[in-house]
């Protein structure tokens, strides 16, 4: 099946769905970060999950695209973009509108500086600001959960202030601190376990972000909106 056979949608503002392998479909909102293309791309698996389909058997949502993994022995791929597309169309004219995900707030007391943010001098020198302006930016605003990946639990954050944007680690740490807080580009993030990361930290927060004991493993979840509270220790 050509590319072209598998796209649906009309206009430009119409998602684009395509195949991923024998057993996915992927639907494409956009090209670009907004709270909009993130919403749609939520409320469409939330939709996806009210069905119950038994062919569906995983969702992956990202900042504008929803990867749908299917049974193919429960349905062939015609009949998921025929799903998909009737979801779609039955949301209104560009897909969603509104979304089911929680709208809750976590806010996380952390320790800018020091041995908590090795890299906060780094990003201050590279915004030609103080350190204490940047954590004021950083803290100063709140974040949409636009996702969750990389790690179980990492939460990539939009919403940072382009002043203090900055690259990534030419060279990446084998390990980062549980709790590190760090900026890569356009994002902010945090680290939700030790691992290895290549973002820079400029601080550091004492509240476990994932305990696979708990029925709901990680403290933050899509939708959310995280604010960093500054606070002179871990006590």
């Amino acid at each position: 099946m050509t590319d072209s056979a598998s796209q649906t949608g009309d206009g430009a503002d119409s998602p684009r769905i395509v195949p991923v392998g024998d057993s996915a479909v992927l639907i494409e909102f956009g090209s670009g970060i907004t709270v909009d293309l993130n919403t749609q791309v939520y409320s469409l698996a939330d939709r996806i999950d009210s069905i119950a389909n038994p062919a569906v058997t995983e969702l992956v949502p990202t900042y504008r695209s929803l990867l749908v993994h299917y049974n193919p022995l429960e349905a062939r791929y015609g009949e998921m973009v025929k799903l998909l597309s009737e979801l779609i169309a039955s949301s209104g004219d560009t897909g969603m509108s509104e979304t089911t995900v929680a709208q809750n707030v976590v806010e996380l007391p952390v320790v800018y500086g020091g041995e908590d943010g090795p890299d906060l001098g780094f990003v201050a020198e590279h915004a030609e600001l103080s350190p204490e302006e940047v954590v004021a930016i950083h803290s100063g605003v709140g974040y949409r959960v636009y996702m969750i990946g990389f790690a179980p639990g990492f939460p990539y954050l939009g919403g940072l202030d382009e002043r203090i944007a900055c690259p990534r680690l030419k060279t990446p740490r084998i390990s980062v601190p549980a709790g590190s807080v760090g900026i890569a580009e356009a994002q902010t993030g945090v680290y939700p376990n030790a691992s290895p990361g290549g973002w820079q930290i400029i601080g550091r927060t004492a509240i476990p972000l994932f305990d696979v004991k708990k029925a709901s493993p990680s403290l933050i979840t899509p939708g959310a909106e995280v604010r960093f509270v500054p606070v002179d220790s871990h006590d």
